[in-house]
């Protein structure tokens, strides 16, 4: 019996806000999904954790609609657009190549701190590729995925999370700030 083609379709579909917060007193950064818009402050021992960025957002799940596999994406907090804001970072130098081969180069973040010790595996990251691939009409360009590790500096990092950024206001951001 041959392989399953895979046809991979969204499950376990939830919408909530993808929160970004701060430590006040280490100045670690962590992030997690959350079906509340909230922004308390709160304490943990010597930290005091603060919300720096909350946005809404969705996560899900991939079902193959033939074999009925299911492939879990909790590990996935979304989808970064690069900006292009550093000129020697691993992702803008792989972007510039994917451009010239009409692909958009997306770059998959999990929740910190967890994700840069374990990050997503290539052939999930491949799974989520194929899927948004198939999706549209590859003639005319195509998605790569690739993980955050390649990121040269979060702290400069200028990307765009591929989120509902500013749906809760009626006003446009003035200015393109940096992820944290």
């Amino acid at each position: 019996m041959p392989e399953c083609q895979h046809r991979w379709e969204m499950t376990n579909i939830q919408f909530g806000f993808t929160v970004f917060e701060k430590c006040s007193h280490c100045q670690t950064v962590r992030t997690y999904f959350s079906f509340q818009d909230t922004w308390d402050e709160y304490r943990e021992d010597l930290c005091v954790w603060g919300i720096v960025e909350n946005a809404q957002t969705f996560r899900f799940d991939l079902r193959c609609s033939e074999c009925k596999r299911l492939e879990s994406f909790e590990d996935l907090l979304g989808l970064l657009y690069c900006t292009g804001c550093m000129a020697d970072c691993k992702v803008e130098i792989i972007r510039k190549e994917c451009e010239r081969r009409r692909t958009f180069l997306l770059v998959a973040f999990g929740y910190l701190p967890e994700a840069e010790k374990r990050p997503v595996p290539q052939d999930k990251l491949q799974i989520l590729t194929d899927y948004f691939n198939s999706r549209r009409n590859t003639a005319r360009s195509t998605i790569r995925i690739v993980w955050f590790d390649l990121i040269k500096s979060l702290a400069q990092c200028r990307g765009e999370f591929i989120h509902d950024v500013g749906m809760l206001s009626l006003e446009p951001p003035d200015e393109r700030k940096h992820l944290f």
